[in-house]
C-alpha cells in the first residue's frame, strides 16, 4: 500500500454470503486502521458486479447452501480476486466462503461443487452439524495466540500440502480433524463467525500489517478483559 494512498477493503458479495454478524470483520478493520492514522475506503463488491483487482484486503463471510453455489459460479468467471491475491492484496474467507476458496466444496445435496482454487483445500458435507462456541491455538508462525468464535456449518475440510493449518482445536470442531481453518501467504480462510475479528482484533492486525507495514500499538485493555470472560466459559476446566 502506497503510503499516501488509503487502504483498501473489499467485501465481496454482502447480498449472498454476510451470516452470523460477518460485515463487523470490516467494521474492526476499518476501526483499527483508523485508530492509527491509517486512512481507509471501503468498496462493497455486490454479485452483480466485478470484483476489483485493486484492493488490500478482500473478505468474504458465510451464508446458506444457494448463496454460496451462485457466489462460487460468479467467482469462477471473474478473475479480479485472484488477480488481487497474485499481486499481493490479503484476504479474509469465512465458512461459505472459506470453503469456496477451495478445490470443491459439498452442495445443498452434498454434491461436488467446483471452487476458484486460491487455497490448497478440499470440502464436503460431514455426517453432522457442528455448532457452537470454538477455541482453537492458533500457529506460532501467526502469533500463537488463541482463537474464539461461533460456528455452524456441515463442513469437513481437508487441507492439502499447499496450506497450514489456522490453529488446532481445544473447544469445537472446525475442520473436522483437530484443526479449525488454514492459511497460506496472505490468505486466511476460517470457519468462524463471531464475528472472528471482533472475537480476535489480534487477526485483523495481522492483516493491516502485511498491508501497511507495523503498527503503532492501540490500547485493548477491554479486549483483554472481554477475552478472559469468554474463554473462560468456553475452555474446560
Amino acid at each position: 500500500m502506497p503510503s499516501d494512498s488509503a487502504l483498501r477493503i473489499v467485501w465481496i458479495y454482502p447480498d449472498l454470503l454476510s451470516t452470523y454478524g460477518d460485515q463487523g470483520n470490516v467494521l474492526i478493520l476499518e476501526q483499527r486502521a483508523r485508530k492509527r492514522g491509517i486512512p481507509v475506503e471501503t468498496v462493497y463488491v455486490r454479485s452483480a458486479d466485478p470484483v476489483p483487482d485493486s484492493g488490500d484486503i478482500y473478505l468474504i463471510g458465510g451464508g446458506e447452501d444457494r448463496p454460496q453455489i451462485l457466489a462460487a459460479e460468479r467467482l469462477r468467471k471473474d478473475d479480479g480476486l485472484k488477480r488481487a491475491v497474485d499481486r499481493g492484496a490479503s484476504l479474509l474467507a469465512v465458512c461459505a466462503g472459506y470453503q469456496i476458496m477451495g478445490s470443491v466444496f459439498g452442495g445443498e445435496e452434498g454434491q461436488p461443487v467446483a471452487g476458484i482454487g486460491l487455497l490448497d483445500i478440499e470440502s464436503s458435507r460431514g455426517p453432522a452439524r457442528a455448532v457452537g462456541e470454538l477455541a482453537a491455538e492458533v500457529d506460532t508462525g501467526l502469533g500463537g495466540h488463541m482463537l474464539t468464535g461461533f460456528e455452524n456449518h456441515m463442513g469437513v475440510t481437508r487441507l492439502g500440502p499447499g496450506v497450514r493449518p489456522l490453529s488446532r482445536t481445544v473447544v469445537g470442531v472446525g475442520n473436522g480433524d483437530g484443526t479449525e481453518g488454514c492459511h497460506a501467504g496472505k490468505i486466511v480462510g476460517t470457519y468462524l463467525h463471531g464475528p472472528a475479528l471482533a472475537r480476535n482484533p489480534w487477526l485483523a492486525d495481522v492483516f493491516l500489517s502485511w498491508m501497511a507495514g507495523p503498527l503503532a500499538p492501540i490500547d485493548d485493555t477491554w479486549y483483554d478483559r472481554l477475552r478472559q470472560e469468554r474463554l473462560s466459559t468456553v475452555l474446560p476446566r
